[in-house]
Parts: C-alpha cells; sequence; structure tokens
C-alpha cells in the first residue's frame, strides 16, 4: 500500500474494498463530472464536538467506510493515550436505522466497522444487534460505566446524511479539548490496520458483547424513577397519536408509555416503520412542525385524539401538538414544551419532597438561546437555573459536574426540541420525555385542563415569555464577517456595541465571540468563548432578549429574541407587537438584509 497523506485515496484507488463506492468514483471519471470529483476528495470532513455529519459517498469530504475506520482509528488511539484502562472497560456502539444503496453505507455498517476498529486493538465493545434510540447510547455509557461510546445517526437530518455522534466517560458528549485531539489523532492514523476492514471476524469476536436486551430493560427501569401518577395513568382515558417519522423511535415510545402505565399511543403507520428514504415527508424533522405531522393529524382526526407526538428519527427530540377548541391544530414551540416540561417536573418534585430546604440543592438548565422562563420560575420557586452554551453537549457535561457536586439537576432543554428529564441520559431523549408528557396529559386531563391552558397558566403566574426565531442565508463568510465585525465597533468606533436599536434602548450586550461581557464587573464572560463562530446577546430595558448567531453546519445567521414580561403583564397582544417591533428593528440596524443581501428564510 502507498504511504498515506490526508488526501490518502485518490480517485482511482478509492476505498477498494467497497466496490459501490469505486463503482461510484469510476463513473464520475467516465463522465468527466470534475465537480462532482471536487465536492468528494477536495477537503476532509472536520471532527468537531458534534463528530462528523456529511453525506454518504465516496470521498474523503463522504460518510463512507474508509472515513468511519480513519475516524474510527484516531479516536481509538486517542482513547488510548487517555484512559488507561480502556482494554477492561470498553465502548458501547449503536445505530439507527439510514442507509444508501448507492455507495453501500448504512449506520449498521459503520457501526461494525468501527467495532472492527476496536476489537482489533483488543479494546470490549458493545455493539447493540439492532437500531436503538441514540439516547440509549450514553444510558449505556453511564449504566455500565464504559470509557466513551459512538452512534452512528444523522438524526433529522436529510436521507444521504449519516453522523459519528462520540460520547465520553463521564455519559455526555465531548468538548473541547477532546475533539482536537481526536482531531489530530485522526490525520496521524490514516492508513487503514489491516484488521480494520474484517468486521466478520470481529463480530465472532469474544470481545464483542450485545447490550440490546439488558439496556432495554435498564433503561426503561431507570426512568419509571420520573412516574409520579401511575393510578391516574392507569385509568386515563385520554387519546395520544405518535409518530417516529419513519425513524427508530415507535417501538421504545410503546415500551416506555407501557413502563409509566399510560395507554399505548396511536401510531401511524404509514411512518411507523424504519424506512432510510423517508417517503412520506420531504425533510424528517418534527421542527417543520405542520408538514412533518400531516398524517398524524389526520390519524389523530379519525381515532378522536386530542394530542400528537412526535420524535425525529433518531428519537433524541420530542415535539407535540394538540388541537384547539376550534378544530385547528397547534404545535407547541421547544420553548414553550420547555415551560410545559419543566414546571410539570418540578411540580413533581415538589410532591416528593416536603423539606423546604432541599429546593436549594436543585438545579434546572437551559442553552443560552432557549426561552428564559426557567429562569423566572427559579427564581419564585428557589431553585438554580443556569443557562450554558448551545448544544446538549454542554449541558450534559454541566450536569455531570453538578450531580458530581451532589446537586439534583431535575431538567435541561433547548429551544430546537430537545428535553433531558432524567439524569440517567446526559443527552436529550424523546423518549423518557415522550412518556413525562404522556404523565402530565393524563394528570391534566382530570382536572380538564389543556396543554394550552396550562402554558396561559405558567405564563400568568411567571409572567409571559414570548419568542420569535428565524434566520436569514448567507453564502459569503466575508459579508458575515463585516456584519457582526460592525456591532463590535459600532458607529465606526472601535470595540463599541450598539447602546440602542431603533426605539429601543440595549442595557448589556455579550459577545461569545470575544469573551466580552458587559454585565460582568471585570467585563469578561462568564461561559466559554470561542473565536471560530459569531454570538452575541443584546438584553433590551423593555425585557427583550436578542441572540445573533452563525450556524455551524449551515450558510446561516440564526436570530432567537424574547420578550421576558414580569407576572401580571399578560396584555398578550400588546407584548406580541413588542416583541414584532424589535425584531423588524433588529433585522432593519443590525443585519441590514438589502445592504448585505440577505436571503430571508424560505416560507
Amino acid at each position: 500500500m502507498k504511504p498515506v497523506s490526508d488526501q490518502w485515496c485518490s480517485p482511482g484507488e478509492v476505498s477498494t474494498w467497497n466496490p459501490k463506492t469505486k463503482s461510484m468514483v469510476q463513473d464520475m471519471v467516465k463522465e468527466g463530472n470534475k465537480e462532482a470529483l471536487k465536492k468528494c476528495f477536495s477537503s476532509r470532513m472536520e471532527f468537531g464536538t458534534a463528530g462528523l455529519r456529511a453525506a454518504m459517498g465516496p470521498g474523503i469530504s463522504c460518510m463512507n467506510d474508509l472515513t468511519i475506520i480513519q475516524t474510527t482509528q484516531g479516536f481509538c488511539c486517542y482513547l488510548e493515550q487517555s484512559i488507561g484502562n480502556l482494554k477492561e472497560r470498553g465502548v458501547v456502539i449503536g445505530y439507527d436505522a439510514r442507509a444508501h444503496p448507492p455507495s453501500g453505507g448504512s449506520s449498521k455498517r459503520f457501526a461494525s466497522l468501527a467495532a472492527a476498529v476496536f476489537i482489533s486493538r483488543g479494546v470490549p465493545v458493545h455493539l447493540f444487534s439492532d437500531i436503538t434510540p441514540t439516547p440509549f447510547v450514553p444510558f449505556t455509557v453511564s449504566h455500565l460505566g464504559l470509557c466513551a461510546g459512538i452512534m452512528v445517526t444523522a438524526s433529522h437530518n436529510p436521507k444521504q446524511d449519516n453522523g459519528y455522534k462520540v460520547y465520553w466517560e463521564n455519559g455526555a458528549q465531548i468538548v473541547t479539548p477532546h475533539d482536537k485531539g481526536i482531531s489530530k489523532a485522526i490525520m496521524e492514523n490514516l492508513e487503514p490496520w489491516p484488521e480494520s476492514w474484517n468486521t466478520e471476524e470481529a463480530l465472532k469476536s469474544t470481545l464483542l458483547k450485545d447490550p440490546y436486551q439488558d439496556i432495554n430493560t435498564e433503561y426503561f427501569k431507570a426512568i419509571q424513577k420520573h412516574c409520579h401518577h401511575r393510578e391516574i395513568n392507569k385509568k386515563s382515558e385520554v387519546k395520544i397519536v405518535h409518530t417516529s417519522v419513519h425513524g427508530v423511535g415507535h417501538t421504545f415510545v410503546q415500551s416506555a408509555f407501557k413502563a409509566f402505565d399510560l395507554r399505548p399511543p396511536y401510531a401511524v403507520e404509514e411512518q411507523k416503520d424504519p424506512d432510510p428514504e423517508f417517503p412520506t415527508v420531504k425533510y424528517p424533522n418534527p421542527e417543520e412542525g405542520e408538514g412533518v405531522l400531516t398524517l398524524s393529524f389526520a390519524l389523530a382526526e379519525k381515532e378522536g385524539a386530542s394530542v400528537v407526538l412526535a420524535n425525529d428519527p433518531d428519537a433524541d427530540r420530542l415535539a407535540i401538538a394538540e388541537k384547539q377548541e376550534s378544530g385547528q391544530w397547534r404545535v407547541f414551540s421547544g420553548n414553550e414544551l420547555g415551560a410545559l416540561l419543566g414546571w410539570w417536573i418540578f411540580r413533581c418534585w415538589r410532591e416528593q419532597n416536603s423539606d423546604a430546604a432541599a429546593v436549594k440543592n436543585l438545579y434546572m438548565l437551559s442553552s443560552t438561546v432557549s426561552s428564559k422562563i426557567l429562569r423566572a420560575i427559579a427564581l419564585k420557586e428557589g431553585f438554580h437555573f443556569e443557562e450554558t452554551l448551545t448544544g446538549f453537549k454542554w449541558m450534559g457535561n454541566r450536569a455531570r459536574d453538578l450531580s458530581d457536586q451532589d446537586k439534583t439537576v431535575l431538567f435541561a432543554f433547548e429551544e430546537a426540541i430537545g428535553y433531558m428529564c432524567s439524569p440517567s441520559v446526559l443527552d436529550k431523549d424523546g423518549v423518557s420525555a415522550a412518556a413525562i408528557a404522556g404523565e402530565m396529559i393524563s394528570f391534566l386531563a382530570t382536572k380538564k385542563i389543556s396543554l394550552s391552558q396550562q402554558l396561559t397558566t405558567i405564563y400568568e403566574e411567571y409572567g409571559y415569555h414570548i419568542s420569535k426565531n428565524s434566520y436569514f442565508i448567507c453564502h459569503d463568510q466575508a459579508v458575515i464577517r463585516s456584519l457582526f465585525e460592525r456591532l463590535r465597533n459600532y458607529g465606526g468606533t472601535k470595540d463599541s456595541y450598539p447602546t440602542e436599536c431603533g426605539r429601543f434602548a440595549i442595557d448589556a450586550v455579550r459577545d461569545l465571540t470575544t469573551g466580552y461581557d458587559s454585565n460582568q464587573p471585570d467585563k469578561k464572560a462568564v461561559l466559554p468563548t470561542s473565536s471560530s463562530s459569531q454570538m452575541i446577546t443584546f438584553t433590551f430595558s423593555n425585557g427583550g432578549v436578542a441572540t445573533m448567531r452563525t450556524s455551524g453546519t449551515e450558510p446561516k445567521i440564526k436570530y432567537y429574541t424574547e420578550l421576558c414580561a414580569p407576572p401580571g403583564n399578560s396584555d398578550v397582544p400588546h407584548l406580541k407587537k413588542e416583541l414584532d417591533d424589535l425584531v423588524d428593528a433588529i433585522i432593519e440596524n443590525f443585519f441590514e438584509p438589502d445592504k448585505n443581501k440577505l436571503q430571508p428564510k424560505p416560507q
């Protein structure tokens, strides 16, 4: 074999072990398709804190047998350097149902190759024998005390994509510096070890274990600790529809409902079985709302159900919709569900804990771009609330730090419909969230209260929190940089941020790109900073908060805005207009879409 470099395989010698990727490259060469070849071979996928995510296909920019082997070899070497007893404790590997017939790539295939790499180095591997939800991997890391976990999934991405998500020994997703260490180790181990291809031998190895049955039992046992109204659940007549959107969720949500003694949800027949083609939806993402839920609404109408639950394809997120008295369906935002689940989980905790002082040991977390509703509840009820950077990697690691200090993290959420309702999974988990939501819905039904009514009650008690989030598309990095640099040197004055936006006065600015925070005595941000991404938060004197940030994976500048009203101010139309006006002012003064040629979010 030739010496290996970053550009290891030229189009002529690509991954000859997989005839399908080889054939795809030969076709591109034959057709003279230079653009496609360039796309596949010009730059290597970057390994970051989210692991990898890319299209399946040939070349170093895609997910395929070779890039999975290279990634796993690097990860394995990094673990060998970092954890002394790796060969005693081992790792866990799970996968979803994604597959890409043209390239021969699939989550199961990639998981088998990853297992072969570890086994070739004498590392025990707990490889699930069948598809699982993503939360099962971090659960297994914690439950079995393993060194690491890998989940092969692209979550709710388009069907041609796949991903490689990595968990550390603490049960949470990796954060810096592990991402940089793993990335470096990948580059040092690009040439495939001979045994790395040998999945057949690996699958016969005594080092290989199948945790499927044990973890199925233990996970559902663990989440039952969060079932507080079993008698109500048993008697409940509430009808709920569930869709897994062609992903892995169906079996596991049915089991979760059974573990809570809830009536089984009606499954959307056309979407309940895994199908990597996702034939009934344009994008398999419940965050898209009504388009993804059309079949669920039809089934709910037929069965007389009032609530729809939806998981994304790897079942780590949860969306909920409820039929209103008008007959229309209301799809709750991630922030609204965060309010409902946070309220419910705290209510259940308070019922179980009569010691008034115990509340001082409690924590709830949310990401900095999510609603501040938990902060308002915490202020009134006496527990602690903390903000983290965007992403469950930060919330999971912070939850682990707090639990190591004997604190209790009751709940964590982010606005992208991600909920951590149980400390046994230090990541978002759409399976436990579905069962806990099912119990909340059943309990409220005994009081003849809908989710919408309960949400209004929460806002009346703790203050209305009204959000408006969207984005602009921009493919020009220079434009994005100049847009944010203008905000840092506002009015042409260096290191000076705006003090107003239209008619709205700005009280505070936090810039997590540079590490500036006007609210801190030393003007230094408490949250971790990163110069590789743009993120500025403005706090307004009218209770508004707005964050502008770039996306790590898409050509977008996102904005997240919220108006946080004090309890007692329940003039919702006025509050909504105030937020609309604030958003308009931010777009006009800070984004300047015409000048910067920004494309608005497609309707």
